[in-house]
């Protein structure tokens, strides 16, 4: 998995820059593209070797389809792949089609960068596969700019070969101090062998969790803050006791780099994405073949707090000369059972029905769209969109949080720190 925080400095460096290349909107749609007309398309996405044969084997079988679209395809690690989209966004060049990040779409829909998807629903682009809580998440003020190829929820993963050494149950569910006694039940019966879990308040997600339960979101929908200091500082101290001693030690967690304290046994517990399960299946080795998913605390009963969030989307460039063609090809890569087919779970858990029902779901793939259907029930709309500058936002909450567990910051220090960045990432 790439690393989202390498480019949070670039992104708001670079954000006057994208400024001056906004295009003064979307052109007007034909209706349906024309399957005698001959056009080319460029494709851009990240990953590696293995993702890029998939798109190869989608565009063959799209051009069973549509004979007369010639795709080219190019493929950068997450990091590059935003450098050089950055580089076309300055001379209105970005490709036709591209593999779009979330924490991007703002930044680049508001500087009219990319196509307006509205006209296209419906027609062009096939909905009745995609819930309306899946095609809200690719609206930036009113406007539609990405479809969500696949999602991921937060979750809490559990290690069960930890939980059985320590004699201890599954997370029944609960508050977040529940959590914390549960935590605490697993570190005391591991005799200094692991630890129940991480201090869950270094997630900037945890806090947000919060927040929606009691009704906001870390950010409004015009880029507001959802919290104040005196909110920040209670979640932080909410970890103190996780933070002596409950939770893995700092310096241990550390010398677990570049793996983390689950994915390398430290730790029985961890609050985050549902999709980051095979990545630590793969990095605790061939003696673990299962781990468990079940839901974050609870803050207040019956709230809506979680949300289906997209692995990644796909959008079009605003200044693509073909874009009922470009729409086609969204189409095909986000609802096609061909592509649910060919790419499976590779972009994640496909959000499209269509898709889903034709992709092969290895076991923990089973898992995890068990798990999303199992915690319905707390699923409330996606937050806005991520401000401008969100990545490094994020980074610096987890920066905080790692001083406060080496116990070399405050809380109160922490939190004049967080507000001092935020106020120069919401007024750059």
């Amino acid at each position: 998995m790439f690393s989202k925080r390498a480019l949070a400095a670039v992104a708001l460096a670079t954000g006057s820059v994208i400024a001056l290349a906004g295009c003064a909107g979307s052109p007007e749609p034909a209706g349906t593209y024309d399957p005698d007309e001959k056009v080319s398309l460029d494709l851009a996405f990240w990953g590696n070797d293995v993702r890029a044969d998939l798109y190869n084997k989608a565009i063959d079988a799209f051009n069973e389809k549509y004979p007369n679209i010639k795709v080219s395809t190019s493929f950068l690690a997450f990091p590059e792949f935003w450098e050089k989209r950055q580089t076309e966004a300055a001379g209105k060049n970005l490709p036709d089609v591209m593999q779009f990040d979330y924490s991007y779409l703002r930044q680049y829909s508001e500087n009219g960068l990319l196509l307006d998807l509205d006209p296209y629903l419906g027609g062009i682009i096939e909905t009745d596969p995609l819930p309306k809580n899946i095609l809200d998440i690719g609206v930036v003020n009113d406007t539609t700019y990405g479809i969500a190829t696949s999602t991921n929820a937060w979750g809490l993963f559990t290690n069960p070969v930890l939980l059985e050494k320590a004699g201890a149950d599954e997370f029944p569910g609960g508050s977040w101090d529940d959590y914390t006694a549960w935590m605490k039940d697993i570190t005391d019966a591991s005799g200094g062998e692991y630890w129940g879990g991480s201090d869950y308040t270094g997630r900037i997600q945890n806090f947000e969790l919060q927040l929606r339960a009691e009704g906001g979101n870390l950010f409004t929908e015009d880029g507001k803050p959802g919290f104040d200091e005196a909110r920040l500082t209670a979640f932080w101290e909410e970890g103190q006791s996780i933070r002596d001693g409950i939770g893995a030690p700092q310096q241990t967690v550390e010398e677990a780099l570049p793996l983390g304290p689950f994915d390398t046994a430290i730790t029985a517990s961890e609050l985050t994405w549902d999709n980051f399960g095979a990545g630590y299946l793969g990095n605790l080795g061939e003696s673990y073949t299962e781990l468990g998913l079940v839901a974050p605390p609870v803050t207040e009963e019956g709230a809506k707090d979680l949300y289906l969030k997209p692995s990644m989307l796909h959008s079009i460039a605003a200044n693509t000369d073909h874009p009922e063609a470009a729409a086609t090809l969204v189409n095909f890569l986000v609802n096609s059972p061909e592509s649910g087919e060919i790419f499976g779970t590779n972009r994640g858990l496909p959000a499209s029905e269509t898709a889903l029902a034709a992709a092969d779901l290895d076991p923990l793939s089973q898992q995890v769209k068990a798990y999303e259907e199992s915690i319905a029930d707390r699923l409330g709309d996606a937050p806005p969109v991520p401000i401008v500058g969100y990545g490094t936002l994020e980074e610096k909450f987890r920066q905080l949080g790692v001083e406060l567990n080496f116990g070399t910051m405050t809380v109160d220090e922490a939190v004049s720190q967080f507000f001092t960045e935020m106020d120069v990432a919401l007024n750059s």
